[in-house]
């Protein structure tokens, strides 16, 4: 699965998702939902890029 990065550096990896936000592990990209924010910024799903 495809991990993305914020601007602020934080990389969102599906295999460890995001538990503390509601976001099960192994949760793909394309199943996060819409209005969670990155964790360290608050920065919204838009402004991530993905990861080559």
């Amino acid at each position: 699965m495809d991990k993305w990065e914020c601007p602020c550096g934080y990389v969102y990896d599906p295999e460890e998702g995001d538990i503390e936000n509601g976001v099960e592990p192994g949760t793909p990209w394309e199943k996060v939902p819409e209005d969670w924010v990155c964790p360290k910024c608050g920065a919204e799903k838009e402004y991530f890029e993905k990861l080559d």
